[in-house]
């Protein structure tokens, strides 16, 4: 599931100001990284990523989550519907052959098309895995690049409050096994409140525009999403009347195919064709009154200022909401209780609803998971429309999550990194020991060491220098006289001692 959307800004060179690689900057003018803001990671921050991915993905395996592996190349319309306008104006998007791609932005929406297409006939439910890299146009800062790597899980055909709580469980889990010392888990639901919405009379499109802008009402208040409503009465070049007995994704289509076939230029500005035409099919449905949308604006306003403890927050929405037919409280208190059972601690949970995420496919249960210092390193929640939107042959409850892994390196102490192996240099003193030499080196690869052989033939003391500017601890001499008697001149450089002795008695890494 995708992690986090940055409120922030893109380049000087994104899409919106015509470049001609459409939103990929130009791979000329910088010596550090191949495109401004995807670093190159260079191997002393390799090997903690390594080492902290590996622990998450045991961590998935053991649950028994299968890995997959999907392309980086999408189709473009795989993005627009569902991702919502923050993240769709962020997708690296180019044409190709008359065709429409994007890099991945997110991992999600590949996994059920790739399941819709190949695997529903699998038995459910399906635990899949992924780890891979992800695009985004946005601005770099702490932990965040254009390029970066998620790695996440998508359990498939498992409903709440089950699914759901293992889940929560799990993501919490995995930063456990990378050494994430101290988390906290945000929880929300956007079930319970599209319920409420419905409930007082609104609009689909009028639900979707105020449960995504749940976070800016939060923030700007209820003035700042009002304005985006457009609720007053306008002009509108279409008799509303055509659309009736369609829905929205229809009407959608519809309209597209018929502004393109009179002619009209719907490629201007910064939002795609789909979007413009959306907020038409929006304006032609809008049937709610000015008083509705209020009362739905300070509902919200008191529902987004809730959040705390399990113990704090539930009694105090229930109160909220009680004069209304609302679903999901019992469905979040379930999944809770159960959440608890796989023993997530209940100090680390914090119920929100005013959590919106901003990924217009969610449905019930989402999540974010943020460290002590507030770096968002895990989000994710339900999202059971998703299979039959991308073409699924039946409706299919789906949950999952997915972590930023630069973000968990961040938040991981260094001295909580699994240890790299000891390192080794194997050094021959002449030609012809140097057989023997690669012959040590494969039994000290064989007890847990990291081994690397001269190949520069350097001589003892240019050897004895360079392990030390490499910060290698032992060095392992041989000449004829060891490898006449199966030996190895041992060298510790940290505790600064040496030893004569068998190959055989050797002891292992860690030892």
């Amino acid at each position: 599931m995708p992690l986090f959307l940055n409120r922030s800004q893109g380049g000087p060179h994104d899409k919106r100001e015509g470049h001609p690689y459409r939103g990929v900057e130009s791979p000329v003018g910088s010596s550090i990284d191949a495109v401004r803001g995807m670093r190159d990671v260079l191997p002393a921050d390799m090997a903690p990523q390594t080492a902290i991915a590996t622990s998450i993905e045991r961590t998935l395996a053991a649950y028994g989550y299968e890995p997959v592996d999907l392309p980086i190349i999408e189709q473009r319309d795989l993005y627009l519907r569902k991702l919502g306008e923050e993240l769709v104006g962020k997708v690296y998007e180019f044409s190709f052959n008359g065709r429409e791609l994007a890099l991945r932005p997110e991992w999600t929406a590949s996994v059920l098309r790739a399941y819709v297409g190949r695997m529903q006939d699998q038995p459910l439910p399906l635990r899949l895995r992924y780890a891979g890299p992800v695009f985004r146009n946005e601005r770099p800062q702490r932990a965040t690049f254009r390029q970066f790597t998620q790695i996440g899980i998508e359990l498939i055909g498992g409903p709440p409050p089950r699914a759901d709580a293992e889940c929560l469980a799990l993501a919490c889990e995995g930063l456990l096994a990378a050494g994430v010392p101290r988390f906290t888990v945000r929880i929300g639901h956007i079930g319970l409140i599209r319920s409420l919405l419905a409930a007082l009379g609104l609009s689909e499109r009028t639900q979707g525009t105020l449960i995504w802008s749940l976070e800016r009402l939060r923030e700007q208040g209820i003035a700042a999403v009002q304005s985006k409503l457009d609720t007053h009465p306008a002009t509108m070049p279409v008799d509303p009347a055509l659309l009736d007995g369609i829905d929205d994704p229809q009407a959608e289509a519809l309209l597209l195919h018929a502004l393109r076939e009179i002619g009209v230029n719907l490629r201007f500005g910064t939002r795609p064709p789909e979007a413009i035409v959306g907020r038409l099919v929006r304006k032609l449905r809008r049937g709610e009154s000015q008083a509705q949308v209020e009362q739905a604006l300070e509902l919200l306003d008191q529902l987004c200022r809730i959040e705390g403890g399990p113990e704090i927050a539930l009694p105090a929405a229930e109160v909220l909401l009680h004069p209304y037919r609302v679903t999901g409280l019992d469905e979040l208190r379930a999944i809770l209780l159960l959440a608890v059972a796989h023993g997530l601690p209940t100090d680390r949970i914090v119920l929100d609803f005013g959590l919106g995420r901003g990924l217009h496919y969610y449905t019930g249960m989402i999540f974010e998971i943020y460290a002590d210092d507030g770096l968002q390193l895990c989000g994710g929640g339900r999202y059971d429309d998703l299979v039959s939107a991308l073409g699924g042959r039946q409706s299919t409850p789906a949950v999952g999550f997915a972590y930023g892994l630069e973000r968990v390196v961040a938040a991981v102490p260094q001295e909580r990194v699994a240890p790299r192996a000891p390192a080794v240099l194997v050094v021959a003193t002449d030609d012809d020991s140097y057989p023997y030499a690669l012959e040590v080196a494969r039994g000290l690869r064989g007890r847990g060491y990291t081994t690397m052989t001269d190949v520069r033939m350097r001589g003892l003391a240019g050897n004895l220098r360079d392990a030390a500017r490499r910060e290698i601890r032992f060095v392992a001499v041989v000449g004829a006289d060891e490898r006449t008697h199966g030996q190895v001149y041992w060298r510790d450089l940290a505790r600064r001692e040496e030893h004569r002795m068998a190959l055989v008695d050797i002891p292992r890494a860690g030892s």
